[in-house]
């Protein structure tokens, strides 16, 4: 399949669809997940046009890696996770639902079941709020 310019995530790095943005560097850009599995998903993607993993430029897989890892820690503190579950799926036999790599970073704690995958949008209002929670994070990190 060849990469899809009218994929959901291509068109938010075009700023032609919203997203609560948390972080964003000159290669990736993290935002909230509007059909969340749990409060606080986040997810991160490559300023660069690849389906998958196996698409995708070197150079941007470190640069996913690194903003992950930043990522990650925000999202923990934020919501006082225990342990976070980080997730990349590739090809829709894997459960990838938008064909543009993207990495979920996903809070967890024993007890709360996860939501399924790309099923139902959150609330805004509260997805708001939670990007700016995560924001303050790595804002402390700066």
């Amino acid at each position: 399949m060849a990469y899809d310019q009218n994929n959901i995530f291509a068109k938010i790095l075009r700023g032609e669809a919203p997203c609560f943005k948390v972080y964003e560097d000159d290669m990736t850009l993290a935002f909230m997940d509007v059909m969340p599995q749990a409060e606080g998903h986040t997810l991160v993607i490559p300023k660069f046009p690849a389906e998958d993993l196996l698409d995708l430029d070197p150079a941007f897989v470190a640069a996913q890696a690194l903003t992950t890892k930043k990522v990650v820690a925000a999202v923990k503190r934020a919501f006082k996770a225990p342990g976070v579950m980080v997730a990349q799926l590739n090809g829709s036999a894997a459960g990838q639902t938008v064909f543009h790599f993207h990495t979920h970073i996903i809070p967890r704690s024993q007890g709360i079941d996860l939501k399924l995958h790309a099923r139902q949008m959150a609330d805004f209002g509260e997805l708001k709020k939670h990007a700016e929670l995560i924001i303050a994070e790595l804002a402390k990190d700066a």
